[in-house]
């Protein structure tokens, strides 16, 4: 049987990676403590130090972003509805020459 790979829960995952960048004690000091390979801690501190920045960042602009971006999109919907309107109503007969909306039904 092959090895198998131990998971860890992620409070447990964060409070290894807390203590690793408080770095009062070293990588190979806190593997021998909780019993995980000192790379792993490593890597675990490497995500913590990474995804910390994410907390910072003002969250309204990233709202504002996305709501830019859905406006963006409706009104682009909105045109191409406009245009698809104005040609059916051209070919059903609503619009006809200089005629605007004038809607003359055939005898």
């Amino acid at each position: 049987m092959g090895n198998i790979r131990k998971k860890y829960p992620p409070s447990f995952r964060a409070k290894v990676a807390l203590e690793a960048i408080l770095e009062e004690k070293t990588s190979a000091e806190l593997a021998s403590k909780y019993g995980v390979h000192p790379s792993q801690i490593r890597k675990w501190k490497r995500i913590a130090t990474s995804g910390i920045i994410e907390l910072f960042t003002d969250n309204r602009q990233k709202r504002d972003k996305e709501q830019n971006m859905l406006i963006e999109e409706l009104y682009k919907q909105i045109g191409q509805l406009k245009v698809e309107l104005d040609w059916l109503k051209k070919k059903s007969g609503l619009i006809s020459g200089g005629e605007n909306f004038a809607y003359r039904p055939e005898k």
